[in-house]
């Protein structure tokens, strides 16, 4: 597993803990809006972090850090994914998961094995828009439909998340996807932000208001829907 980004100390990226956050490099697809693209698209650009060095420092503050957040990237294009999670798992850390959803089979080992203790699944966009959103065409949806209908089933704490871009997101579809997820435990909206590393230029952040609109209507499909980066 290439580990090119080492967070030693977060309180977002795992909600209600205090994590370290890992980065992997690759991923399967190509969301234009992705502000990651330096690992998405040129990862071998990137030093890599031995994991001997991480799993070391995870020990010296086990007794102050609660988990770990594997992210990247795509971190379950990774055949070796259990094996690194089951090492931090040794050291007593929770771990969570940041996925794309592309790989079903991969989540449900990792669940069943104990491995995993949340994730949390980007949903991209409508089914209809999924594959433009996703920046490839061939992704398979029947994955992505398996994913959600593992989640949805409850084996593992989780959450649904998606990022708003005001020029591939409407109304009809963040209605469409709340239809797809209904009875989901906890789906945040994040807005899309601009950085030097987004893989796509030309893209626009939602309002506030129109963040607040779309929580709104959401709340009538999912137990619990959030809002993250906006004050």
């Amino acid at each position: 597993m290439n580990i090119h980004g080492f967070n030693k100390s977060t309180l977002l990226d795992y909600p209600r803990h205090l994590a370290a956050t890992i980065f992997v490099g690759g991923c399967n697809m190509r969301c234009p809006f992705c502000h990651n693209a330096s690992l998405v698209l040129r990862p071998y650009t990137q030093p890599i972090i031995p994991l001997e060095d991480i799993l070391s420092y995870l020990e010296k503050r086990k007794n102050i850090l609660e988990g770990v957040c594997i992210t990247g990237g795509e971190p379950t294009l990774y055949d070796n994914l259990p094996d690194t999670i089951f090492k931090i798992k040794e050291i007593g850390l929770k771990v969570k998961l940041d996925t794309n959803g592309t790989n079903p089979v991969m989540i449900k080992d990792l669940t069943d094995k104990k491995l995993i203790d949340y994730v949390a699944m980007d949903i991209k966009n409508s089914k209809e828009k999924y594959k433009i959103t996703a920046g490839n065409k061939d992704i398979s949806m029947d994955n992505i439909h398996e994913s959600i209908s593992l989640l949805l089933s409850d084996i593992v704490d989780y959450e649904f998340r998606t990022t708003i871009v005001n020029e591939l997101h409407t109304e009809n579809d963040m209605r469409s996807i709340g239809e797809w997820i209904k009875g989901a435990k906890a789906y945040y909206l994040q807005p899309y932000a601009d950085s030097d590393d987004v893989i796509s230029s030309g893209f626009t952040t939602p309002s506030k208001e129109t963040l607040i609109s779309y929580k709104e209507m959401l709340s009538v499909y999912v137990k619990h829907v959030g809002i993250r980066g906006v004050d």
